[in-house]
């Protein structure tokens, strides 16, 4: 869409590129913006191109170009981004609501052609394959045949809706993974769209969208509901934020992968502390990073908590751009458009920033991370010992058990929490540490007996869109393993062996390197083009192994590529999960424990008896880059990108509903009418206080959007699967969280339902779980509690510590929360995404005063809760506190809603709601 701006600052020109005009909106006319950070750079653009002097006015503007680097972010803005990515989980939602909202127009007496995208919409269906089956050569045929099965419905929908609205595209199951995708081929880094040529600029449905931040576009996660108000053209609400400005210089050393520096710059920024903030790389060292790898760090910015983690464009990217099979016209436009804005990487030019960090990339040493979180970086060479650190406090240590190494000192084992120090070492320096020891015999399918204990590396995992699209690391695992076949060894029997790469390229360059048979030999046969193991799609381990674990309540771990290793993520018998880099994940599946020094102790002997060690098997970056040269080619980008959105013959013959209209199935257990809109009169009612309200949970810290929302499988005894059931569906139909979240009956009852889940309302219980005071505190699930509650008319308040809803941008976290009847949250601590999307679902966030929490303010969470002082939202403003009143006890609780923009939207009961009485008044 072209926006008619006021143009206040006279900075509308055009540019000409290969004899084509295009028209642009020059930096350089505002006084001021050359010292701006690349980012606000981008931002800067956004505004001058979209002033309508509303939205987006031309104080706005000024506010950017006198942008102060040491202020706190107080200044709202309204940014508008060029376009929207999804993936299937939270774009079916998506897509359910905007049918819903079509519907809801259409009965209020509005035109339903009003809800269609006006900012380009691209889908990327890559969430719902599972690796149910593997180590076979059919591994992946089978596990798409049963992806379609279990979504035929959510599919149709999709190809609906793909006909059905403008500018949207879907991009079908088994082409790759939407991060990876898109840095190959649907990010444009500059626009040419109705004559105008402006910043590729981007919000997504999922956190990782940061990984296009690699290739100077700046973007980054929303909820599903932010998205869809996107879609429809509704700015995005946000603060100026502060940019810190992280410094680069050297070159990985040898040994050293991608891996190593995003695990290594994750745990540098979760300790400075960047969340809402944007971080920003310059500096000689920028150039030695390649495109992959700079999208493996903006992959990462979820990890270490930024909104953004962008690289500038240069050289580099102008070279991704061109091997990728971009078009030669193209590319000019984006060299010609970024020098011309000062948007290329001058490293003569350093910008001002809000607060500095640096790194030499030579100190980059080899690092895994784990064992539940993503920043807690562990040195390979002190992988062991921090196991053997953390094992106890996932154990119950009971009689009969033996014990290997030394014994504890006498002070109390460090927590899984431990803080591990930037050099590796554990906070227990010098300690020997207690090995736990649990062996359990295992037969396996085949006949083969072996033998399993605490630690044993149960899934091997090369997967997600962290590190499939780096072919330095993806090939380094395969020469991993060409490696170690040639020396005779293999994977530990026990070991889950799964490939997932992002894109069709990946498999094109192993087969073009006579690499795959190596893969293979170990085990690593593709399953899938997709999101798997990350997300909880790892699939079950086979029963046998599954058995033993559970029976003898051993604490196996996983060894994954990954982004994500938080509790009860990546399978539901597996306790302790691990980050670590491709070549890695190969050399743990033939170790098969995590208990193992890979740095010192060998793999296993070759054929001639003698001992294999890591460093005898570790491709050096000559063999990688030499590799890299003779099998990658820009044709394969161009070949497998050619019909991207055309998908196989399973996509084309699904039969697709017709029409403007979605005509609902009564009988779908996926795709379900949602009730956002029942009964919403045209005019908001007015915001009220919050009176005889009760606790449903009471939270600790850390409680991230995996804790909240709906994930993984579906148990039979849950509510979910009781509903299912219900509904006549078989528990071997039940399929993931994931993909029924077009159906809110399934995702209410699931929501607050990990495993790993801690309310602390209750003594010693994990889960699903809560107590009904107005059943004398009786524990029971919080779907029913909640049902209790509603139907006496009781609203919910949840009470949370620090750091609430880390994590994936989950817009069913909110959803669900929301339609439970949850009123208000009170936190500590908000993580960006999901505050925001509490207030899109119309929940009050509220934050205690510095210094207080549940526990100094002496909360148990039996108390009935009135909050007042929310009403003066009525009067246009916000305030900046209120009065939260809990039995006897009362105090002023901070509202974060933080803008101007959040505040209509709660004011509206959402941002859904907001929006469709938008297009109502148009």
């Amino acid at each position: 869409m072209t926006n008619a701006s006021k143009d206040s600052f006279g900075a509308k020109s055009t540019l000409s590129v290969d004899n084509a005009d295009y028209e642009i909106f020059e930096l350089s006319a505002v006084k001021g913006s050359e010292k701006l950070p690349y980012s606000l750079k981008v931002l800067l653009e956004n505004l001058l191109r979209t002033e309508d002097g509303k939205n987006v006015t031309a104080e706005q503007i000024q506010a950017i170009s006198q942008w102060d680097p040491a202020a706190e972010p107080d200044t709202e803005i309204q940014f508008t981004p060029a376009r929207v990515i999804m993936q299937d989980f939270t774009g079916v939602p998506c897509v359910v609501d905007l049918a819903t909202m079509r519907e809801a127009v259409g009965e209020l007496g509005g035109d339903t052609s009003k809800i269609n995208p006006l900012a380009p919409s691209e889908l990327v269906i890559d969430h719902s394959v599972i690796a149910d089956v593997f180590g076979r050569a059919n591994a992946f045929e089978a596990n798409v045949d049963l992806e379609y099965q279990r979504n035929k419905e959510r599919y149709q929908f999709l190809r609906w809706g793909q006909s059905a609205f403008d500018e949207f595209k879907v991009v079908p199951p088994g082409t790759g993974i939407v991060h990876q995708v898109n840095i190959e081929h649907l990010a444009r880094t500059v626009f040419a769209r109705n004559g105008q040529a402006y910043p590729d600029t981007l919000v997504g449905t999922d956190s990782h969208t940061t990984m296009v931040n690699g290739l100077g576009v700046l973007g980054w996660g929303v909820g599903g509901i932010e998205a869809e108000a996107a879609m429809l053209g509704q700015p995005v609400s946000m603060l100026i934020p502060r940019v810190v400005g992280f410094k680069l210089s050297g070159e990985l050393p040898d040994g050293a992968t991608a891996t190593d520096l995003v695990l290594t710059i994750t745990e540098m920024l979760r300790d400075h502390g960047v969340v809402g903030k944007f971080v920003e790389f310059y500096g000689e060292g920028v150039g030695a990073v390649t495109l992959a790898n700079r999208a493996t760090i903006g992959n990462m910015s979820p990890e270490f908590g930024s909104t953004a983690a962008i690289f500038p464009i240069d050289d580099e990217t102008i070279r991704y751009l061109t091997f990728t099979g971009r078009s030669p016209e193209h590319v000019a436009l984006v060299e010609a458009y970024a020098k011309h804005q000062g948007l290329w990487h001058d490293t003569a030019k350093e910008p001002t920033y809000s607060e500095y960090l640096e790194l030499d990339l030579g100190a980059v040493v080899p690092s895994i991370a784990g064992p539940k979180r993503p920043q807690d970086r562990i040195a390979l060479s002190n992988a062991k010992n921090s196991f053997r650190e953390v094992l106890p406090a996932y154990v119950d240590h009971r009689e009969g058990d033996s014990t290997l190494g030394d014994s504890f000192p006498a002070s109390d084992p460090p927590t899984p929490d431990s803080k591990q120090e930037g050099n590796g070492k554990a906070s227990h320096e010098g300690s020997t540490t207690t090995r736990i020891s649990r062996p359990t015999k295992v037969t396996l399918e085949d006949g083969t007996e072996t033998e399993i204990d605490h630690g044993a590396v149960v899934i091997a995992a090369i997967t997600s869109c962290t590190n499939t699209s780096n072919p330095s690391v993806m090939l380094a695992a395969a020469l991993l393993a060409k490696k170690a076949v040639d020396r005779g060894l293999n994977r530990k029997p026990w070991v889950k062996t799964t490939l997932a790469p992002g894109s069709k390229v990946v498999m094109d360059y192993y087969e073009r390197a006579g690499l795959t048979p190596y893969l293979e030999k170990l085990g690593f046969y593709l399953v899938g083009y997709g999101c798997t193991t990350c997300i909880g799609n790892s699939g079950p381990l086979p029963e046998a192994v599954s058995a033993a674990v559970n029976e003898a309540d051993l604490s196996v771990t996983s060894v994954l590529s990954g982004n994500r290793n938080f509790e009860g993520r990546i399978n539901p018998d597996v306790k302790m999960n691990y980050l670590a880099s491709p070549p890695l994940v190969v050399a743990y599946a033939i170790a098969g424990t995590m208990d193992l020094d890979l740095t010192t102790e060998p793999l296993g002997t070759d054929t001639d008896g003698k001992p294999v060690f890591l460093h005898d098997i570790w491709p050096s970056p000559q063999e990688v880059q030499t590799v890299m040269d003779q099998a990658i080619s820009s044709q394969m980008f161009s070949t497998d990108y050619a019909d991207v959105f055309a998908g196989d013959e399973r996509w084309q013959s699904l039969p697709t509903p017709t029409g403007d209209i979605f005509e609902w199935d009564a009988d779908s257990t996926y795709v379900r009418r949602p009730p956002y809109f029942e009964g919403m009169p045209e005019k908001p009612a007015p915001v009220e206080d919050i009176s005889g309200a009760r606790v449903l949970l009471l939270l600790g810290d850390s409680v991230t959007t995996d804790h909240i929302s709906p994930a993984g499988a579906i148990k039979g005894d849950s509510p979910a699967g009781k509903y299912l059931q219900e509904h006549g569906v078989k528990r071997v139909d039940f399929n993931s969280y994931g993909s029924r979240r077009g159906n809110h009956e399934v995702m209410i009852r699931g929501t607050f339902g990990n495993i790993r889940l801690r309310n602390e309302l209750l003594d010693n219980v994990q889960g699903g779980f809560t107590r009904n005071w107005l059943a004398d505190g009786e524990q029971t699930t919080i779907y029913e509690a909640s049902e209790a509650y509603a139907a006496a008319g009781v609203p919910l308040v949840i009470l949370a510590g620090k750091e609430y809803g880390s994590g994936s941008s989950r817009d069913w976290a909110a959803k669900g929360t929301a339609l439970l009847g949850v009123k208000a949250v009170v936190a500590e601590s908000y993580e960006r995404i999901h505050r925001s999307n509490l207030i899109g679902m119309g929940v009050l966030p509220l934050q205690y005063a510095e210094g207080q929490n549940a526990q100094s303010l002496g909360l148990k969470g039996d108390e009935e809760f009135a909050i007042s002082g929310v009403t003066a939202l009525n009067d246009g403003s916000i305030p900046r506190t209120v009065k939260v009143t809990a039995g006897d006890t009362s105090f002023d609780a901070v509202v974060r809603i933080d803008t101007p923009g959040e505040a209509d939207y709660f004011r509206h009961g959402g941002i859904l709601q907001y929006v469709l009485r938008s297009l109502l008044t148009k």
